[in-house]
């Protein structure tokens, strides 16, 4: 979807922007924070989980043609150095031709906190920007807050399922190796991407992720080749300047009906 196709849906559903409490009813989405546990090391395990009314759905970090991407703001939190987000991985959802990446009815997405003082609690505070959809897409803001004091070091069943719920390391899933080949366009980058890695089952989507900010990338389009997937998408700055990329930055998702691959880096190829 073009950047411009892209900026009216969203100003569409500004329009339509309702912001949500966690405890309001009569919403398409609901949210609240698990306060999980505290690991040896002083890190704090906590999640925010996310529900949606049935038939609607909210999206991943990386949205696909159509879709807001999540915003977290940690500012009002007190004792927080650090915030590491777990995405379970994502479906994808086809409709009218355009597909978007994301979860229906349930998402848990687990949180490892840094504080700055591993000795005292953390005040959580967070203010989330999200869409939902169905018919229709409403961008919504989900404001939560939670006091981490428990010392336990014992895991909450439904948040250590969501850890184990995101994609497969390349490793894991039998990767063997993964190159992009970048070429210049009048706009900014195409890239290539070939992984030699065993099917994830059925149609699989493959989402790139430049890894650096103020770029803006394309769906791809994939094919499978045996054992090697070959993906291409084009890359653009958001400023329309010329711009550099690193390649161990770049992050390759691919999403099958059997299993999710998360791969960071690739080489040259």
């Amino acid at each position: 979807m073009k950047i411009s196709h892209l900026v009216t849906a969203f100003l569409t559903c500004l329009t339509l922007a309702q912001p949500v409490a966690a405890q309001q009813s009569g919403t398409p989405l609901q949210g609240d924070l698990l306060t999980g546990w505290q690991q040896a090391d002083g890190r704090r395990v906590a999640a925010i989980r996310l529900r949606m009314a049935p038939g609607w759905k909210t999206y991943w970090r990386s949205p696909g043609d159509a879709g807001i991407p999540p915003e977290f703001d940690w500012s009002g939190s007190d004792n927080l150095a650090d915030v590491a987000i777990t995405w379970p991985a994502p479906k994808v959802f086809y409709q009218a031709g355009v597909n978007s990446i994301g979860y229906a009815r349930e998402v848990i997405l687990p949180l490892t906190l840094t504080p700055r003082r591993a000795d005292q609690p953390v005040d959580l505070d967070v203010e989330i920007d999200l869409g939902v959809c169905s018919d229709i897409c409403l961008p919504q803001t989900v404001k939560l807050n939670a006091l981490l004091d428990s010392t336990s070091q014992k895991p909450m069943p439904a948040i250590a399922a969501a850890f184990a719920a995101r994609p497969y390391s390349g490793a894991d899933a039998g990767l063997k190796r993964a190159t992009c080949r970048l070429h210049p366009t009048a706009q900014g980058l195409s890239i290539e991407t070939r992984l030699t890695l065993p099917p994830t089952g059925g149609k699989e989507t493959v989402v790139i992720e430049p890894g650096t900010a103020g770029l803006w990338m394309s769906a791809t389009e994939s094919e499978r080749r045996g054992d090697t997937l070959i993906s291409t998408g084009d890359l653009i700055a958001e400023n329309g300047r010329a711009f550099a990329l690193d390649r161990s930055n770049i992050r390759i998702t691919v999403i099958g009906l059997k299993h999710s691959v998360e791969i960071k880096g690739c080489t040259p190829a």
